[in-house]
């Protein structure tokens, strides 16, 4: 049975879970960035992802597929502008971005992703 690693495991749910070469992250907002602009929410969340992928002992040129929920869709080339500039080139992931109210105002951005290690 390939084991299962979490990490910062909470009550209801871990910001990553590893199975064996696959690493799933929970959706991440702008916890540094809060009620800021979507440029500064996505800055915010693509560091987070950059971390937790570190930890899990993978990168982003391993990312496999990405979800992005927008509180605005009107948003969608603003937040591009951060993506595009972030994803290394010929790394592009499978990728989907819908508009959707987000759990809490003081967000606009929340980006989830699949990772190979």
């Amino acid at each position: 049975m390939t084991a299962i690693e979490r990490l910062d495991m909470g009550p209801r749910m871990s910001q990553a879970v590893i199975h064996g070469d696959t690493v799933y992250l929970a959706g991440q907002v702008a916890l540094g960035a809060p009620g800021q602009s979507v440029t500064a929410q996505t800055t915010d969340i693509l560091a987070r992802i950059d971390g937790l992928l570190a930890r899990a002992g993978t990168d982003k040129t391993k990312i496999l597929s990405v979800t992005i929920w927008l509180a605005d869709i009107a948003s969608f080339a603003e937040m591009n502008a951060v993506y595009d500039a972030w994803v290394p080139a010929g790394h592009t992931a499978a990728r989907a971005c819908v508009e959707s109210k987000l759990a809490a105002p003081d967000f606009t951005v929340e980006i989830q992703a699949v990772a190979a290690r």
